[in-house]
């Protein structure tokens, strides 16, 4: 099996999940990019949110797990 076919399978096992993580990732640079040009903070703070998205990421997901399993 070739790295492309390979590269293919992936994406189509997990294309729904690549999306979301994708839409997520625009969702959250763009919402810090928008409360940084607005506010003067330094350029370390700036940084520290974008990094926090990893952060914010896994704790949305966890609790959406979290909420389903209750339902």
């Amino acid at each position: 099996m070739s790295v492309v076919d390979t590269l293919r399978n992936h994406v189509r096992d997990h294309k729904r999940g690549m999306f979301v993580d994708l839409v997520f990732a625009i969702a959250w640079v763009t919402a810090v990019s928008v409360i940084f040009d607005l506010l003067s903070a330094p350029q370390w703070v700036y940084y520290l949110t974008l990094a926090g998205g990893v952060v914010a990421y896994y704790g949305f997901f966890w609790s959406l797990e979290l909420a389903m399993e209750q339902q």
